[in-house]
């Protein structure tokens, strides 16, 4: 059964590190990293949407436009908020591809309306960019933009914040740099043999 919960893939970043949009990537039998995501999503949840500076995709979907130009997620938690009517969203990274059905279930279930946000913390730290947040965060987002702070890690310090703790680090392996894509395109074609 689908979620009623909104969820986000968030690809609005500038891939500094990787060079060139890492959301386009190709992946897998997928045109881009974003489609694969985008796919992958929707066989959990009635509605995705991609969080994203412009609508610079190549397959069927629904793009929530960061109201600023900065490049920043905490840019794009305000404009999914006020754009969207939902009281909660699920938010996935574009750069994600691991985190699994599995992994959402288990944030899923810590889902409690006394929270702010519910995020995942692997053995390297928090995993801002994979949780459930809601609406009761905004004004605190709203006060930490016109700090200009940008830093969700801060944003959830401030928060009534769950840390739902899980014990492998490979499902929130991201894919910053070059070499880490490649390895990700060759764990995920042995993973489909």
């Amino acid at each position: 059964m689908k979620r009623s919960i909104s969820a986000i893939l968030f690809a609005g970043g500038t891939s500094s590190r990787m060079g060139k949009d890492k959301s386009l990537l190709p992946f897998g039998t997928y045109t881009s990293l974003a489609e694969y995501q985008h796919v992958k999503l929707r066989k959990l949840f009635e509605k995705v949407y991609i969080s994203a500076k412009e609508d610079k995709f190549d397959f069927e979907c629904i793009v929530i436009k960061d109201i600023l130009q900065i490049s920043s997620p905490l840019i794009g938690l305000i404009s999914v908020f006020e754009t969207l009517q939902s009281d909660e969203v699920f938010i996935l990274s574009v750069d994600a591809p691991f985190v699994d059905e599995k992994t959402i279930e288990t944030l899923l279930k810590y889902n409690e309306s006394a929270l702010d946000v519910i995020v995942a913390k692997s053995p390297n730290g928090v995993q801002p960019l994979c949780g459930i947040y809601k609406r009761s965060i905004l004004p605190l987002a709203y006060a930490q933009l016109e700090k200009e702070n940008h830093r969700l890690s801060d944003l959830l310090d401030l928060a009534r914040t769950r840390f739902v703790s899980f014990e492998e680090e490979t499902p929130f392996t991201n894919l910053n740099h070059p070499d880490e894509y490649q390895n990700a395109l060759k764990q995920f074609v042995n993973a489909a043999e």
